[in-house]
């Protein structure tokens, strides 16, 4: 049986791969912040003790893989799969940001290096085949870091205090290296418009306060999912449609 023109066998090996790695990225979140390897000699020992099953981290990890076999499907060769591949190494890792920064405000060094580190990896391979892809990586890397950093001192410069923390900065940097140029502008003005909307809804429900921090890590990974899933020109044009009130006629 086959489900876009992927055996039906492909989901089931990715949901319970994605339910594994679900497992693990809850256990990274408790190390992370911590300053503690995720691998450890005495992980087996450690995670008997401390750890019980994240159910909803595990099944949202295994519903992530498994659509993302849909939506890129499996190619005949290892380059022609690197989207595929690039995106079910960053899903734990954009889970992670989200998770650590949501609960604690911050996003740990560790974890930002890791995407830095597999991002390179993976402009090297994509450059084996087409150099300008490399380029729009590296780009990618730099416009989305320095938009970040921009905002950051500008807003220590106006207003005394960061407007964006570095965290921030060094993920939107790391997550230039997947995207690329173009895309990275994007889920830069997606996660705005996420976080403009969520934390309007946070101040006038009173889950957060007028003078209480609010996050942007998770906004970044909302952004990076839709960019993941939503086709580049269909987000232009809806963004397009949004920030010139239905003017844009495309």
């Amino acid at each position: 049986m086959y489900l876009n023109d992927v055996h039906i066998v492909y989901y089931l090996v990715a949901g319970i791969i994605g339910m594994i790695v679900g497992q693990l990225v809850s256990w990274a979140n408790e190390r992370l912040p911590e300053y503690k390897s995720v691998i450890s000699k005495d992980i087996l020992t450690e995670y008997k003790i401390k750890f019980k099953p994240s159910y909803p981290l595990m099944l949202l990890t295994a519903g992530i893989y498994v659509t993302l076999i849909y939506t890129f499907g499996i190619k005949e060769t290892i380059i022609a799969n690197l989207d595929l591949i690039k995106f079910l190494l960053l899903t734990p890792m954009l889970l992670s940001a989200f998770i650590i920064d949501y609960k604690l405000q911050i996003i740990p060094n560790r974890l930002n290096l890791t995407i830095f580190e597999i991002g390179f990896v993976f402009a090297f391979l994509y450059g084996l085949s087409n150099v300008a892809i490399t380029i729009n990586m590296l780009l990618g890397m730099l416009a989305g870091g320095g938009i970040f950093l921009a905002i950051t001192l500008l807003g220590g410069l106006f207003y005394g205090k960061e407007a964006m923390g570095f965290g921030d900065v060094k993920l939107m940097g790391a997550l230039g290296l997947y995207f690329g140029l173009s895309n990275i502008i994007i889920i830069t003005l997606v996660s705005f418009l996420i976080g403009a909307i969520l934390s309007i809804i946070l101040l006038a429900t009173k889950m957060k306060k007028s003078d209480e921090y609010i996050p942007f890590g998770p906004f970044i990974v909302l952004a990076t999912f839709i960019s993941i899933y939503v086709p580049f020109e269909q987000i232009k044009t809806l963004l397009m449609q949004i920030f010139t009130l239905g003017m844009y006629k495309g």
